[in-house]
């Protein structure tokens, strides 16, 4: 076909100066997206229809970068496809005489060029969408864990640290805590386990201000920190950031064991800082401690922090009030399981013989072998402090299974 010819097809397929421009808003209404998104996409199918011609690497290029467009302005993936199927109908419907001919070839023709134009360029705009959508993930993602990091340091910038808090949701004002998830194993897949997090959390506390992200081999999780409800919710563990994510991670998915500590809740930014020290500590005395609990909270362990911190002074409690179990025959480690078990049930040597799958009477035999060893009854309560406060310090000291550390 002759140039002039193929140029006087494409301006009656065209027709008035406007028309495409029309189709197109027409579009962007159908879809709720802009207009603008479909560049030169029009004027490609018009030419298509008249023509024949197919896109060329140049046209579909083009389509692509306006795909990533549309997904660095935010509109969803539906949305762009939509306008571009939606111009393409409203254009066939509009196209002029030129293409609605009595012959039934021409228009099958056309319709069959006007068909792999859109196949094509639709194909083009997911791709390109996909590949900006993969790129803002990666670029949220490496924000996200940088934020995290600088938050739980503590010794960033207050002013920038609130501005790029602020697109994650974070708010400087509110109190937050801080919990950590060491793996049995090593992590699973860390995105898709982050992805549900979230959405547990969010869902539980009706609240979007959570950040989680992996350090270390652990998962972190910053959330608000919310009151507990009062009346019979309270105490419920449902209501319990450590519990939360135990029970989202306990899925056989997600492999285990857990173990979960949570810092106590502080204001500020800072005060996310000041809780993750605190789940830290707590998750390495859990370690040093052997409890067997699956969720650990900072406030529980204060005693133990206060006992570990004058080393001094533990290891005299342990020798003074517990080293006399060493005489005992079978050693010191049956009395000191009697009174873990002792203690942990409530002072009830039903529940602890249960616990110890012994019977009543070894458990109150055990306790007055305990009393006459060591000049301390535990069911005196004056005598009992002292007996719990050496039984922790021994399992901070691993005692009797390591000498006692010689004090100079």
């Amino acid at each position: 076909m002759a140039g002039g010819e193929v140029r006087r097809r494409r301006t009656a397929a065209v027709g008035p100066e406007g028309w495409l421009q029309a189709v197109g808003e027409a579009a962007g209404r159908d879809a709720g997206a802009p207009a603008e998104l479909l560049g030169d996409y029009l004027q490609l199918l018009a030419e298509a229809a008249v023509t024949g011609r197919r896109p060329r690497r140049s046209d579909l290029d083009a389509v692509g970068e306006l795909g990533r467009r549309a997904a660095r302005q935010g509109v969803s993936a539906g949305r762009a496809v939509q306008l571009y199927l939606s111009a393409a109908r409203r254009l066939w419907q509009d196209l002029p005489a030129v293409v609605r001919s009595d012959d039934s070839e021409v228009v099958r023709a056309a319709a069959a060029a006007v068909l792999q134009a859109v196949d094509e360029a639709v194909a083009t705009l997911a791709e390109g969408y996909a590949h900006a959508r993969r790129d803002l993930v990666r670029r949220e993602e490496a924000l996200r864990r940088e934020l995290v990091d600088d938050l739980l340091r503590g010794d960033s910038d207050p002013g920038a640290l609130v501005q790029r808090a602020e697109p994650f949701g974070v708010d400087p004002a509110r109190g937050h805590q801080v919990a950590l998830a060491a793996p049995g194993r090593r992590l699973p897949d860390t995105q898709a386990t982050i992805n549900a997090l979230e959405a547990v959390i969010f869902d539980r506390l009706g609240d979007r201000d959570v950040l989680v992200a992996t350090k270390d081999g652990l998962l972190v999780v910053i959330a608000p920190a919310e009151p507990v409800p009062a009346g019979p919710a309270a105490g419920d563990p449902r209501h319990d950031l450590g519990h939360l994510v135990h029970t989202q991670l306990s899925r056989p998915r997600y492999g285990r064991p857990w173990q979960v500590t949570v810092g106590r809740a502080h204001p500020g930014l800072y005060g996310i800082a000041r809780s993750y020290e605190e789940a830290r500590e707590a998750l390495a005395m859990v370690k040093r401690l052997r409890l067997g609990v699956p969720v650990v909270n900072a406030h529980d362990l204060l005693v133990h922090r206060v006992l570990l911190r004058d080393q001094p002074a533990i290891v005299d409690l342990v020798g003074a009030v517990l080293g006399p179990l060493t005489g005992a025959r079978g050693g010191a480690e049956p009395l000191l399981d009697t009174l873990r078990a002792y203690f942990a049930t409530g002072e009830v040597a039903t529940e602890a013989a249960k616990q110890l799958r012994v019977s009543v009477r070894t458990v109150t035999y055990r306790l007055a072998r305990i009393r006459t060893l060591t000049g301390y009854d535990p069911a005196d309560p004056d005598h009992r402090f002292t007996l719990q406060a050496a039984v922790r310090g021994a399992a901070a000291l691993n005692w009797p299974a390591n000498p006692l550390p010689t004090i100079t």
